[in-house]
């Protein structure tokens, strides 16, 4: 009965957004952040930690901590707004740069993966791949709700992404082979290890981990990596770039491709998240001090 609960309440919280003009379904998210960040004090530190990390200025941190949940808030705003009819209006809010290179991975046909930071609202980009005849693929996690997780699956659905969800078994990675063989587009979120067994790299000064997926695949099978983020560019619009694939080191063990290349990844991730620090929405442990 918990789960029936969450699940009616949030359809019903998204069917209202949904009805809403865009710009107003921002501010509403926004807002939310903003009291978020006032009443949330877990998530206020988190957000104003990894600030510090990327501007080096803990001043500066804590104002750029408040303008990070702000923007995640209006993610969450953007999300339920989010309908198969309005992709049209947010494909002409989009700017691309490196739309060239999609479109040349696609003439290969071996599929491609676009490696993302948590920025923006990654989910904008989807649009463009499926604009240009090529099906985007995501993996996201399995929530405890089964209803939310149906759901959730319907909408990005709808704003043409195929989910598969992350349930920790070989089939995921069968189904994202399978989806790069049948020349399509995998995006991964690849800023945070969720098991913590990845590739050790320096990020923002720190050792960590960073998930191998993107390289493993890329390695594999023979489908270029190219990282890949997306901006909020003004108050409805989106800016998303798209960078040459990572080469494929030659002369080593596959071990030691997927390293550097995850090393390589880790290097233009802190560059897309330094150009707008206050739209980069991890806002939870990502390095072992954190914890």
């Amino acid at each position: 009965m918990k789960h029936l609960a969450a699940y009616l309440a949030l359809r019903a919280g998204v069917g209202l957004v949904g009805l809403l003009p865009g710009r107003l379904a921002r501010k509403l998210g926004a807002g939310f952040g903003f009291v978020w960040w006032l009443f949330d004090g877990g998530r206020r530190r988190m957000a104003t930690r990894h600030m510090a990390r990327v501007t080096g200025d803990p001043a500066v941190a804590r104002r750029l901590g408040r303008r990070v949940l702000m923007g995640y808030g209006r993610y969450w705003g953007e999300a339920p707004w989010a309908r198969r009819r309005r992709v049209p209006p947010v494909l002409a809010a989009t700017t691309v740069g490196g739309l060239d290179l999609i479109l040349e991975a696609k003439a290969r046909g071996k599929g491609m993966i676009y490696a993302l930071p948590h920025m923006g609202n990654w989910e904008a980009a989807a649009p463009v791949a499926g604009n240009q005849g090529i099906p985007v693929v995501a993996v996201a996690e399995n929530l405890p709700n089964r209803r939310i997780t149906d759901w959730f699956t319907r909408m990005r659905a709808d704003f043409g992404i195929e989910i598969v969800l992350a349930t920790g078994r070989a089939e995921v990675m069968r189904r994202l082979e399978a989806a790069l063989r049948d020349n399509k587009a995998v995006a991964l979120l690849s800023d945070r290890d969720l098991k913590g067994r990845g590739v050790a790299v320096k990020f923002f000064g720190e050792e960590t981990t960073l998930p191998p997926g993107p390289a493993s695949l890329a390695v594999k099978m023979g489908a270029p990596l190219f990282p890949v983020a997306c901006y909020f560019d003004g108050k409805d619009g989106y800016r998303v770039v798209v960078r040459p694939a990572i080469p494929v080191p030659e002369g080593v063990d596959r071990t030691e491709q997927v390293r550097q290349m995850t090393e390589a990844l880790a290097a233009h991730m802190e560059d897309f998240i330094r150009q707008a620090p206050d739209q980069w929405h991890l806002v939870v442990p990502n390095w072992p001090s954190d914890r």
